[in-house]
């Protein structure tokens, strides 16, 4: 099969596209046709090297596909079913996974990172990991909806508990996890602000749901939600730029607000005055992707047209390196996709 990997870690350039060994499915595995497969900024950060991946590594964590083949020990799936895959990989049978909680998992990772990925032809997976799709989505929207999805549910309803009638401030519109959590808020009825670097993206971002936009670039985010929220500040802080805007989103909570991240894209090492966080009675959260449970929570809300994905622009699987480029630009609002 044809696949793009990298050999060594670096820019763009390090990435190959080549003849690779179809993969051996297992007898309890289901073998995926990949039809497309979008981007994440983890891609980028695997690229450039993260500890624990083992070279040659094929990158890509959203996938979505065919059935070719299920294995011996699988019922219940057929050649040509459309599908796309949970993004991650667990044991199974630890304490936390046989309570539900995959991603406590010591073994766990996201598909694209510990293991490899879907920037290829063929992937093997688990059969738990694959879930039908219906004939209302494509293959593009499709790949684009599991890792942002399940990571904004789990931010937002897993980890914040947000309840109808909260304000929430999203941290970049035109991310992936932005678009999926601005229209979780407002599925749950809150009052949305917004932040982007420019007013073409902030427009978006009102399509989506937002109530307000905050161009981040010409006004102080914490200044304008005080005069949105007349000097009360938010409920919910969706963090996952990091140093660039931390300072910003702790400023922006009411008293007993939360903050909840998931990523650090500008930098990890950020401070937090503790007299602030006691005395303002805050609640800073970390958040890492979500549950299997979590992801079937989700999809329904996707695949009842209540949640819906957004896509940017797609590229050949040849060319995954100019949609690497494209990525690093920031310029999308939506998910890029490559297609074999």
């Amino acid at each position: 099969m044809k696949a793009v990997r990298i050999h060594q870690f670096g820019g763009p350039e390090v990435l190959t596209y080549e003849d690779v060994a179809d993969p051996q499915p297992r007898k309890d595995q289901v073998l995926v046709r990949v039809r497309a497969c979008a981007l994440n900024h983890l891609d980028v950060w695997v690229r450039t090297g993260l500890p624990g991946v083992k070279l040659p590594h094929i990158l890509g964590s959203d996938i979505a596909g065919e059935v070719v083949e299920a294995g011996e020990y699988v019922g219940g799936f057929h050649a040509g079913q459309r599908v796309l895959l949970a993004p991650m990989v667990f044991c199974g049978h630890c304490a936390k996974c046989v309570a539900g909680l995959q991603n406590q998992c010591r073994q766990f990772a996201a598909l694209g990172n510990a293991v490899d990925g879907g920037n290829c032809e063929l992937i093997a997976a688990p059969a738990a990991n694959v879930i039908p799709i219906p004939d209302s989505l494509d293959f593009n929207q499709a790949a684009s909806v599991p890792l942002v999805f399940l990571t904004a549910w789990h931010m937002l309803v897993g980890r914040a508990g947000i309840r109808a009638g909260q304000t929430v401030l999203v941290l970049g519109a035109s991310s992936g996890v932005g678009i999926a959590a601005i229209q979780i808020a407002k599925l749950f009825h809150c009052r949305v602000i917004t932040t982007a670097g420019d007013e073409s993206k902030l427009a978006k971002g009102r399509e989506l749901g937002a109530d307000y936009g905050i161009n981040h670039y010409q006004q102080k985010i914490s200044e304008e939600v005080r005069k949105i929220t007349n000097k009360e500040g938010v409920d919910i802080v969706i963090e996952h730029v990091g140093a660039a805007t931390w300072d910003e989103s702790v400023k922006s909570l009411k008293s007993s607000g939360t903050l909840v991240t998931c990523g650090a894209t500008t930098g990890p090492n950020v401070n937090i005055d503790l007299r602030h966080l006691f005395g303002r009675q805050l609640t800073l959260l970390g958040s890492y992707m979500g549950t299997m449970g979590e992801l079937h929570e989700v999809l329904k809300h996707v695949f009842a047209g209540r949640l819906k994905p957004v896509v940017d622009r797609v590229f050949p699987l040849s060319e995954t390196r100019a949609a690497h480029e494209y990525l690093e630009k920031s310029r999308m609002f939506g998910k890029v996709v490559v297609n074999p």
